[in-house]
């Protein structure tokens, strides 16, 4: 039978930043508003409080920010020759799909198992979840006996290779340094800097929501590049689903009492459910009174259901009752248990033709690599400190070690370096397959910004086994960045310049720069860069806060900012953030012929040919690092002189061991 009225589908999005997005549109401003709204209190008061499913609210906000959008007739209209198509020719449907699932667990820099910083097991126990639900398993609570109950032949495993090729359990932990989320924020921040490749994987977050009622939500399949269709789905930044941390799993194997899950949500169908939105399913009462959902063998429901009431009449037929157990209706998890097999037709026209989802059937993600016995990788872990000239100028770099080896790992070398300043952390622990510890590598007040290499060159006593994930080169900024001088300020405005303003002010709070707003940029284009040349106040510190009015900072349109030295070093640098992003950088300028530190000296500086050294033995050696942290001359100091003739212009450090005493030195080749 066919359902009368039609639905609105609704999903969600991402970012980073410390501060809060408010996605709010200012009267004359080019960008679409496209705000999130709540269910009624009647509504959340059926459902203990919490809003069961926002991902028709989502479809609502997605169809105000990309108007081209199908809507729920468009869509339907595309799908359903397609879904009869996939009934008539059961063969194109091909064997059980396996799902590569990659889930984001997103916290604040809090200890594994502290919330919302889940662990691994609980996150386990949902894919657990989603395999009874979708295969009909016999023997779990996914189970069902009803004549039209379907085993959906589509399952999901853990990634077991990571976008780079190397080994992964498929959980991706991030800190985002905020403590919670907005719907916004998702959107604008967290799904778009997190997110893995839509077309490999099935991106999943778990977090916790700055709307504490929300449980969850999911964006509906994209429909964006098929023939015949002149419509943009939603972003492939922005393609997955959405869960509070607190219902992603399942309390039946909290065998070891670490799940933070919170009942009558706690049996993992909260992700059951938005998965179903995720494979084109709709809520079985079509969002209307009486609605339609589209599948013939759920019958006609009047509305949500909280109640695990199996005696409700349907809207069509009294004798037919309404499918309270249906994993796409609002009972709590208990409840329910059942895919019809029109909602496998639905979802595997959409595995056969959304763009996105069919090629999630031939990802092999999911399938194994060779694994090595000593295998170890490295990941730096974000700097939360809030931007403040009151920090110490010393700023020790956090990573996490993991162990992606059979063998447990016991023992680890790393050595790290920055434009030359090299140092040795030895690690010593114990960590099992796919656990990891985070370690706070000590670095010396006096060394300056650069490029940062972190190396695992022993793992368990012997070399590590796969350098492509134990070797990470990133840029060393530090919470106060040193600076010369003179520095140049570049904007790259994206289309929308009447949203973003900046200022540079000094440690006592005085502004000494400022711009903005600016201009729309017309036609949607990138305006020119605009370049700004400062002169800054020697031994003074500064702070450069962007902000953006609209809440949602340059991204995804383009626009940048960033500070660089006068020789094209990097020092500062933004794009993705919410309504403000503030860093802090410090002048310590070097003089001619001056002297830095009582240890050794230097003169003259700048230099032309010959770099005297001071205070050294015949036994003194030294490195010369250019400005990105490469090696460009090393040896012995003779006659305590340095030939440098050959080295192009430029800023240099030089970094001098005598005996026990080292020390790393700034200067400039003319």
């Amino acid at each position: 039978m066919r359902k009368s009225t039609t639905l609105k589908f609704l999903f969600l999005l991402p970012f980073f930043a410390t501060a809060v997005l408010n996605a709010q549109s200012k009267p004359g401003n080019n960008k679409k508003q496209a705000n999130f709204t709540n269910k009624p209190a009647q509504e959340l008061a059926q459902s203990h409080g919490f809003e069961r499913c926002s991902t028709v609210e989502y479809e609502s906000y997605l169809q105000a920010k990309f108007p081209g959008r199908m809507n729920a007739d468009q869509f339907e209209a595309w799908l359903a020759p397609l879904v009869q198509n996939a009934k008539a020719n059961k063969s194109q449907n091909g064997n059980i799909i396996t799902i590569p699932v990659v889930v984001h667990v997103i916290h604040n820099g809090q200890n594994l198992g502290v919330a919302p910083n889940i662990v691994d097991e609980q996150v386990m126990s949902q894919i657990t979840v989603m395999n009874n639900d979708y295969r009909r398993l016999a023997g779990t609570p996914g189970f069902n006996n009803n004549v039209v109950g379907a085993d959906v032949q589509i399952q999901f495993a853990l990634a077991k290779v990571d976008p780079k090729g190397n080994p992964t359990n498929g959980i991706d932990r991030v800190n985002l340094c905020q403590t919670s989320w907005s719907r916004a924020d998702i959107e604008t921040f967290v799904k778009p800097e997190t997110i893995w490749d839509p077309t490999k994987y099935m991106n999943m977050w778990s977090l916790k929501f700055t709307d504490t009622t929300l449980l969850g939500y999911a964006q509906f399949p994209s429909t964006s590049g098929l023939p015949g269709l002149n419509a943009q789905g939603g972003e492939a930044y922005s393609d997955g689903v959405v869960a509070n941390y607190a219902t992603f799993g399942s309390s039946d194997y909290n065998v070891n009492n670490s799940f933070l899950l919170g009942a009558p949500y706690d049996k993992g169908r909260t992700m059951t459910h938005e998965v179903g939105h995720f494979l084109g399913l709709r809520h079985i009462w079509g969002d209307s009174n009486c609605g339609d959902d589209f599948c013939a063998d759920t019958p006609t429901a009047h509305t949500s259901n909280y109640t695990c009431n199996p005696a409700i009449p349907s809207c069509t037929n009294p004798s037919i009752f309404e499918m309270v157990q249906n994993y796409m209706d609002y009972t709590n998890d208990t409840c329910m248990n059942i895919f019809t097999i029109n909602q496998k037709d639905r979802i595997t026209t959409v595995m056969n033709n959304s763009p996105r989802r069919m090629e999630l059937k031939t990802s092999v993600a999911d399938q194994p690599i060779p694994l090595f016995p000593n295998d170890a990788e490295v990941k730096l872990e974000r700097e939360c400190a809030t931007a403040t000239c009151a920090l110490p100028t010393a700023q020790n770099p956090k990573i996490s070690l993991y162990n992606r080896g059979t063998s447990p790992l016991t023992s680890a070398v790393i050595t790290y370096s920055v434009n030359g300043n090299s140092k040795t952390y030895n690690w010593s622990g114990n960590l099992a397959q796919d656990k990891y510890q985070i370690i706070t590598l000590p670095m010396d007040a006096n060394v300056l910004g650069g490029q940062m290499n972190i190396n695992v060159t022993s793992v368990n006593g012997v070399a590590d086994q796969r350098s492509s994930n134990s070797n990470i080169t990133v840029n060393y900024l530090g919470a106060i960045v040193r600076a010369d001088a003179n520095v140049v300020f570049n904007l790259q405005l994206d289309q929308y310049g009447s949203e973003t303003s900046w200022t540079l002010k000094n440690s006592s709070g005085a502004t000494v720069q400022s711009g903005g707003p600016y201009t729309d940029s017309p036609n949607g284009a990138l305006p020119a860069l605009k370049t700004f040349n400062w002169t800054l106040s020697a031994d003074e510190c500064y702070t450069l806060t962007v902000n953006d009015e609209y809440g949602d900072g340059f991204y995804p349109y383009g626009g940048y900012y960033n500070v660089k030295s006068q020789s094209g070093t990097t020092l500062l640098s933004g794009s993705h953030f919410a309504s403000t992003q503030s860093r802090s950088l410090k002048v310590q300028v070097l003089g001619t012929n001056e002297v830095v530190k009582n240890n050794f000296g230097i003169y003259p500086n700048p230099v032309n040919d010959v770099l005297n050294i001071t205070k050294v033995s015949d036994k003194a050696h030294f490195e010369i690092h250019n400005a990105v942290g490469q090696l460009v001359k090393s040896g012995t100091i003779s006659n305590n002189q340095i030939r440098v003739a050959d080295l192009v212009k430029g800023t240099y450090i030089i970094s001098i061991k005598d005996n026990a005493i080292s020390e790393s030195i700034k200067f400039i080749k003319k």
